[in-house]
């Protein structure tokens, strides 16, 4: 459910972005692949064709340690050039703040 909302903020900010093309996008483009092992480590990857015809992909690891990104062509690297690769801090969950 949480990389369903991740997949769709990430879209809303691409039409945001481009809002002359927010009725090109077909959802036709879109595509997410999750599993859940029995440790409850969830890896998956999502991919969606831009506008612009270019193919933008993120391949993830949901676990102990958050949500992070192993690799993706659509957030490449951060400012400081430190590339997605999984080793880099996660994304922590408000849901472990709940009481």
């Amino acid at each position: 459910m949480k990389i369903t909302l991740f997949v769709l903020l990430v879209l809303g900010t691409l039409a945001m972005a481009r809002p002359d093309s927010i009725f090109d996008f077909d959802l036709d483009d879109i595509h997410q692949d999750q599993d859940i092992d029995d440790d409850r480590v969830i890896t998956g990857s999502y991919s969606w064709i831009a506008p612009d015809g270019v193919r933008y992909f993120v391949r993830y690891v949901a676990d102990d340690d958050g949500y992070r990104v192993l690799e993706s062509n659509a957030v490449p690297a951060t400012a400081l050039g430190i590339r997605a690769n999984g080793q880099q801090g996660s994304f922590l969950s408000s849901e472990e703040f709940d009481d």
